[in-house]
């Protein structure tokens, strides 16, 4: 009886792992972790923005992590299997718009990476004004930025 109960949770517990880890391995999972733009066109959405970067002025300056994920640890990995998670399944479902958009949480991380590179030039604009809360995202203006033209 109990080795039963030990095959049924082998079973149980091995058919999850085994496809995890098999789905891990073919969506390049480790290269996540990296900081090469490269793996941004892992999948093929994504190849008309790493071709609009790679033609950018921030190319030489910028990576997709520098401008798309904090700087911290935590909230780097944090935000890398959240956006992870979010884009495993809405690839999976088919239900992302196109063209990709980015979404509010992503987009204030972007802003706060803006800032944080631009500072020096933009300290004393409506970005850092307690009056005017949020200010303008630099990307209401600048949105070509890092990725070209809009389409």
């Amino acid at each position: 009886m109990r080795a039963r109960r030990v095959s049924l949770a082998a079973i149980l517990l091995g058919i999850p792992l085994g496809v995890g880890l098999f789905t891990f391995r073919y969506a390049e999972g480790l290269s996540y972790l990296s900081n090469n733009p490269r793996t941004c066109i892992n999948c093929h959405i994504m190849n008309d923005e790493y071709n609009a970067w790679e033609k950018s002025g921030h190319h030489h300056v910028a990576t997709c992590n520098d401008c798309h994920v904090p700087h911290d640890f935590i909230g780097k990995y944090m935000a890398k299997a959240r956006n992870g998670w979010n884009h495993s399944r809405a690839f999976t479902m088919q239900d992302f718009p196109e063209p990709i958009m980015i979404g509010p949480v992503n987009a204030r991380i972007l802003q706060d990476n803006c800032v944080r590179c631009h500072e020096p030039l933009v300290a004393d604009t409506l970005l850092r004004s307690p009056e005017h809360a949020g200010g303008v995202a630099c990307v209401h203006c600048h949105k070509n930025v890092g990725h070209g033209p809009s389409r």
